[in-house]
């Protein structure tokens, strides 16, 4: 399998912790990790294999460290890149957007021509809207640490099983 892009903002608490579980179950010497923050165009078209992860803030947004470097996804063409997403939500409190920041990250990555995989279901989780559910599935990796944190190991090992029968 070839390197893994495992990007997200290095200055985040929980999103952190749920990323070193997944390099740590994909093998650490496999996947690179790279700060959002500091993120170029050529950094993130490196990788053929992404993972991409982030909380959803406030009503269904994407945090503000994301803000500078949509539009470089935009521009970036992603044709034969595989990517897979992971976000953070809590569904009790934010029932309307739960996790709506994979739902954005996925749109934003398929529109640039990556592959979407690491689809998870939905039916795991009490919400009422999610931009993240497609078919009645999240479009990656959903994880609520404020009110299903027991379960985020398993979630995790689950979804990397999963993505290494996918990733190249």
């Amino acid at each position: 399998m070839k390197k893994i892009g495992l990007f997200y903002s290095f200055n985040t608490k929980t999103t952190k912790k749920v990323a070193q579980k997944i390099k740590e179950a994909l093998g650490e010497d496999n996947v690179d990790e790279i700060n959002v923050e500091e993120l170029t165009a050529d950094q993130f078209s490196a990788y053929d294999n992404m993972i991409v992860g982030s909380s959803t803030w406030f009503d269904g947004e994407l945090p503000n460290y994301w803000d500078e470097f949509v539009p470089e996804i935009e521009d970036t063409d992603l044709s034969g890149k595989k990517a897979a997403i992971f976000g953070l939500g809590d569904q009790k409190n934010y029932p309307q957007n739960f996790a709506d920041a994979i739902g954005i990250l996925a749109e934003l990555l398929s529109d640039s021509g990556a592959e979407i995989i690491g689809f998870t279901p939905a039916d795991e989780f009490e919400y009422e809207y999610s931009r993240a559910e497609k078919d009645g599935q999240f479009m990656g990796l959903a994880i609520d640490t404020s009110n299903q944190a027991a379960l985020t190991n398993e979630r995790v090992v689950k979804w990397v099983e999963d993505l290494k029968t996918k990733l190249k």
